[in-house]
């Protein structure tokens, strides 16, 4: 079982605190005209956007909360809310897969919207997910908003790597930094959506995904604990691993998604083992491998691995080769 789509779940776990710095500025009038929600991939930064949007278009201000059949969330997790408007990147067909920049042409709706007059007497809300990915057009239409804010008009902007968008445009907005959740929010979330998995395959997901529920079940629909499986046997195989194994793992990663999480996870162990070495707390695994080769050679192959896997996707290059590579660097 996934989770719902954000503008459709009605569950948030853990973000007590952001939550809270919300409800008091509904509460005490002194709503910011802009919001930028940041924190890692998949750990409930839209999610947090959606359920605000929904409390703020429903009125009322005890929780964030609103029941599923309240028209309100309906009409926002359908997308035919008048006064909601969501900007994201949009699926390229042709390629099938969502294209890598937020359009200028989505972006420059979000200036004409917030300013027409709320349709049920309210707010305007916009949510920008992914907002890092706007090109220089899109960030100017945001960045004039920012300047010359309308009245009753928020705009939420959701971004996993902040750094990227302009200073002029992150200054502008009240952060709300999202952590990772704890382990026992993990494991709350996991039960939820994950009942019939065994606990202990629960708790491994969890610490794959390093407390990213949204990371944890995108690895479990997808094979993530089989793919994990294969990258631990390469750590522990090092540095002799046998080479038609390496063709029979490539032979494996055929599917993007795969492909995508092999490279993930490999990158994720050696920075990992890397981490643990430098706090002087690494696992017997981590140690033999920094005891193989130190932690330059370590961060040359990390680096070479991301290069290699963004080429692969860039370029629509053979994936079973760019296994083969990314395992030829291990040996």
């Amino acid at each position: 079982m996934s989770a719902p789509a954000p503008r459709e779940n009605p569950h948030l776990m853990g973000h007590v605190a952001a939550e809270r710095a919300m409800l008091e500025a509904m509460r005490g009038g002194r709503l910011h005209h802009a919001w930028l929600m940041t924190g890692p991939d998949g750990v409930g930064k839209a999610t947090l956007a959606f359920r605000f949007a929904r409390r703020l278009l429903a009125g009322g201000a005890e929780t964030l909360d609103l029941e599923v059949g309240h028209p309100v969330f309906r009409r926002v997790a359908a997308g035919s809310h008048a006064d909601l408007l969501t900007v994201e990147r949009e699926w390229d067909e042709k390629k099938k897969r969502l294209k890598k920049n937020i359009s200028a042409d989505r972006a420059r709706e979000i200036p004409g919207f917030l300013h027409l007059t709320p349709a049920e007497g309210g707010w305007r809300v916009v949510i920008v997910d992914g907002a890092e990915d706007v090109n220089p057009q899109s960030a100017n239409a945001l960045l004039k908003v920012l300047e010359e804010p309308p009245a009753r008009a928020v705009l939420l902007l959701v971004s996993a790597s902040p750094g990227r968008l302009l200073p002029t445009i992150r200054s502008r907005c009240r952060h709300l930094a999202l952590e990772a959740l704890p382990e026992a929010d993990m494991e709350r979330v996991l039960s939820l959506y994950l009942p019939s998995m065994p606990a202990a395959e629960r708790a491994h997901l969890a610490s794959l995904a390093q407390g990213s529920p949204g990371r944890a079940l995108n690895l479990a629909e997808h094979g993530g604990l089989a793919v994990a499986g294969l990258v631990d046997e390469v750590f522990q195989k090092m540095p002799e691993f046998p080479l038609l194994r390496g063709y029979e793992m490539a032979d494996s990663m055929r599917e993007e998604v795969a492909f995508d999480l092999f490279f993930s996870l490999l990158r994720g162990g050696i920075a990992g083992a890397v981490t643990a070495h430098l706090r002087g707390a690494a696992d017997g695994v981590q140690a033999r491998l920094l005891g193989l080769h130190g932690v330059d050679w370590w961060g040359a192959v990390w680096s070479r691995l991301g290069e290699i896997q963004r080429e692969t996707e860039q370029h629509n290059l053979e994936r079973r080769q760019a296994v083969v590579a990314g395992l030829g660097l291990l040996t």
